[in-house]
């Protein structure tokens, strides 16, 4: 059975390096918000990716409260994801009706934000039904998020000024 609090350094190094990425993305969003709302697309990429870096910090933070079980730390990853899940659903719909992309375009989008909540969908299921290495896969979504955040981010912020 995995250990939780032997993941704790990670844990407190995760959430600490997510907030304070979580608050940049927002704050720099803020500096092109103009051109960034005129674009359905990247509004609703840019939801999903500070979404699931929430959903990170919300993981990362729970990991750390003494004594949570297995079983209730993974319902409470599943319900994270669930709700990371929705911005990340209204973000490909969105996607998919966006007419500029190539499809294939489209689907690298939208797979992009998808890999975290995948991700912490089967850690929860793991931890849940006591399948071992359920925690390294939530550490693994955890940087999911981080990387699809800061590429999503970096679209917002550079890509939409082109």
């Amino acid at each position: 059975m995995d250990n939780l609090d032997a993941w704790s350094e990670f844990n407190v190094a995760m959430v600490g390096a997510t907030a304070a990425l979580a608050g940049l993305v927002i704050v720099a969003s803020s500096v092109n918000i103009a051109e960034i709302i005129k674009s359905a697309t990247l509004t609703a990429r840019l939801a999903a990716a500070i979404a699931s870096l929430v959903l990170a910090i919300v993981v990362t933070g729970m990991g750390l409260v003494p004594d949570i079980g297995p079983i209730a730390y993974g319902a409470m990853i599943a319900a994270g994801a669930v709700v990371a899940a929705i911005f990340q659903v209204h973000a490909t719909i969105t996607i998919t009706r966006d007419i500029a992309p190539a499809r294939v375009s489209r689907f690298f989008k939208s797979a992009l934000g998808f890999a975290p909540v995948v991700a912490y969908l089967a850690a929860a299921a793991m931890l849940v039904l006591g399948v071992p290495g359920g925690l390294l896969v939530a550490a693994v979504a955890t940087l999911l998020a981080i990387v699809s955040a800061i590429v999503v981010s970096w679209v917002a912020l550079v890509e939409v000024l082109r």
